[in-house]
């Protein structure tokens, strides 16, 4: 579950952001987001916070979480995870 996630994530922010030339392959899941990394910037978190929004239904609490949460693609997938079990407990 957690690979599909992770492919998924990785093909849907190429897409969103605008990543040209970019593959699934070419990253790693465990690369920083931001500065190193992809080099996303202020911009490209704020598309992956709606994203996290539309798509999953997760909405940022804190920009203390965004750190955490968006530091990598794995990070990402394990955030999504863990709030679709703690929504699956809740119904």
């Amino acid at each position: 579950m957690t690979d599909d996630l992770i492919l998924k994530l990785k093909k849907e922010i190429i897409d969103i952001l605008h990543l040209e030339n970019m593959t699934p392959e070419a990253i790693d899941e465990n690369a920083p987001l931001f500065v190193e990394g992809l080099g996303l910037d202020s911009v490209d978190a704020l598309e992956l916070v709606v994203y996290m929004e539309e798509n999953y239904g997760i909405k940022i609490q804190s920009r203390k979480e965004g750190p955490q949460i968006f530091r990598s693609i794995k990070t990402m997938a394990d955030y999504i995870l863990e709030h679709q079990q703690k929504a699956a407990v809740k119904s």
